[in-house]
């Protein structure tokens, strides 16, 4: 178990901050050189090659690092959609002229006429919901104004609740995986009859799992929020890769020195911690 962290400054508007050693927000020198270099679309389009018709994409500049490039200072905060494209490459030049700190891509299945047919079921386990015997609960970091902040004892506990969940959602579901979100995990449900549950039903999932002691972000399992992370992608607030994991690899997973998800602007850097 690994229990160190580091205390960060984003911007002097903005409170301070705490996260795993090792992790920071990548400058947008440093978000050009992974989505030129290192983004591996043909990882990309093999994760999306189970999903039916044409999927849309989505960025963020910089809503939480305020880390944006001028030229589009006014848009930052807003989720750009991405939708007109032939291949992965025009999405990956598309995202190396936003430099984001985010990339998603839709959950949604459509039909010809852009109207959904579906929803790719999915549940997010983020660190910083779970209540922490240091920092206390969400709300605490709330009103530190720290909601954004997390430990590698949240990070750990948020591993423990993944490996809970995906064998709880086994017993219901068979084609299930893992991804390290940068942050935490969200575990995708792949089966083709998930993809039909309707808005009332995945509410109620997630209310299910929620009564079973699993932390989640409800309203990403009931379809409130489409959009999920792109694996593969560079979580630019954490500079950490968005990495699929099999299920047994979770409970050793650790990413604060796992260089699968480590971006090669920051190998090397990383002392032992």
């Amino acid at each position: 178990m690994f229990f160190g962290y580091a205390p960060i400054t984003v911007l002097s508007c903005m409170a301070e901050f705490y996260l795993p050693a090792g992790m920071r927000p990548a400058t947008l020198e440093e978000r050009k050189e992974f989505y030129t270099s290192e983004f591996a679309l043909e990882k990309v389009a093999s994760w999306l090659q189970m999903r039916r018709g044409k999927t849309k994409f989505a960025v963020i500049i910089g809503i939480h690092t305020k880390i944006f490039p001028q030229a589009y200072r006014e848009d930052a905060d807003t989720t750009i959609i991405i939708d007109e494209y032939t291949n992965l490459e025009e999405i990956r030049a598309q995202v190396i002229e936003f430099l984001p700190e985010a990339v998603y891509y839709d959950r949604n299945v459509y039909l010809e006429d852009d109207r959904a047919e579906g929803q790719e079921l999915a549940f997010d386990v983020d660190p910083e919901n779970i209540t922490c015997p240091i920092h206390g609960t969400l709300a605490d970091k709330m009103k530190r104004h720290q909601g954004l902040s997390f430990c590698t004892i949240e990070l750990e506990l948020a591993k423990q609740q993944t490996r809970g969940l995906y064998e709880y959602l086994e017993r219901q579901f068979s084609d299930l995986r893992v991804v390290y979100s940068g942050r935490g995990f969200h575990i995708h449900v792949l089966d083709q009859e998930a993809y039909s549950l309707t808005t009332k039903q995945r509410s109620e999932l997630a209310e299910t799992v929620k009564n079973r002691g699993f932390e989640v972000d409800a309203w990403v399992t009931a379809g409130e929020m489409r959009f999920i992370r792109l694996p593969y992608s560079l979580h630019g607030m954490v500079s950490r890769v968005a990495l699929p994991l099999q299920k047994n690899e979770v409970e050793k997973f650790n990413p604060v020195t796992d260089t699968r998800c480590i971006p090669a602007f920051l190998r090397g850097k990383l002392t032992s911690l």
